[in-house]
């Protein structure tokens, strides 16, 4: 009875150490995947540090070029012209280090995807990579230069546009996430139909929420004028089009590829008679 007692309780012990060590393995591998994109984002910023003034007018430039020349930015606070160049460095050596940090997060999980799973979510990846840069990109180019056009246009008579370098950065880093998140639209509408949770008939329904959602969208996420929420809006729903249009693509990929592997996988489960046998044989080794 003890022997039975200590054979089980060995086995249990056995059982919790071997859960235990892909665990331990699995913390192991995310800490050194952080590590790594710690050290990369740290290379990204050595590098861009020296140019940090010249990075900081390069992204002041659009708001410059329609101020009156005779006025300029200015910092209320002490440190501010060292912190917010610094600040901004920061902001784009993360911003850079974007591909490497999907493809760290990438390698972590893909282990534990099916194949079709994998063949199907590095282009997501590549995808919402690429459109967030063009959201951002979107709001540099085309975003800032009529909203800043606005702003300086419409300041009343005796009043000069001088705006502080703090909140200037504040503005255009809120623009850029709020850009880039907006342009991932299709990624969400891609993936929304293919787990099931929606359909693109159920979609196409739903346009004209959508597009009132995109403007109440913009309205929370821009600054309060109308240009830069239609300008936010109006992409955002021209977004949800387009994964619309390409989820059904996605959806028969996946049946695809799904069938591919099911004809290709050599495995195949044991019959019931033929898994009798093999806890037998395990009973009869435990015995020995």
């Amino acid at each position: 009875m003890t022997g039975n007692s200590n054979h089980t309780s060995s086995d249990t012990d056995t059982a919790a150490a071997d859960i235990e060590q892909p665990f331990i393995s699995h913390l192991v591998e995310l800490r050194d995947r952080l590590l790594r994109v710690v050290l990369a984002v740290a290379v990204v910023f050595i590098v861009l540090i020296p140019f940090a003034n010249t990075l900081f007018s390069e992204l002041s430039g659009p708001l410059m070029a329609h101020m009156p020349s005779d006025s300029s930015m200015i910092a209320i606070e002490v440190a501010s012209p060292f912190l917010i160049p610094f600040k901004l460095t920061l902001f784009l050596a993360v911003f850079a280090s974007i591909p490497f940090i999907l493809y760290q997060a990438w390698s972590f999980i893909a282990p534990g995807l099916y194949r079709h799973e994998r063949r199907l979510v590095v282009p997501l990846l590549v995808s919402s990579t690429l459109l967030f840069y063009a959201g951002a990109a979107f709001a540099y180019f085309v975003v800032f230069p009529l909203v800043f056009a606005f702003f300086t246009s419409s300041a009343p008579e005796g009043v000069s546009v001088m705006t502080d370098i703090s909140r200037y950065l504040d503005f255009v880093l809120t623009l850029f996430f709020a850009f880039g998140a907006a342009f991932e639209v299709p990624i969400v509408t891609v993936l929304l139909v293919m787990t099931g949770m929606s359909t693109q008939q159920s979609l196409r329904k739903k346009r004209p929420y959508i597009i009132v959602g995109a403007f109440v969208i913009g309205m929370l996420l821009t600054p309060p004028d109308v240009i830069s929420q239609t300008l936010l809006a109006v992409p955002m729903w021209l977004l949800f089009e387009l994964g619309v249009f390409f989820s059904g693509w996605f959806v028969r990929q996946k049946e695809v590829v799904a069938g591919q592997d099911e004809e290709t996988d050599d495995y195949k489960p044991l019959s019931e008679a033929e898994m009798d046998a093999e806890l037998d044989r395990i009973e009869d080794e435990e015995k020995e």
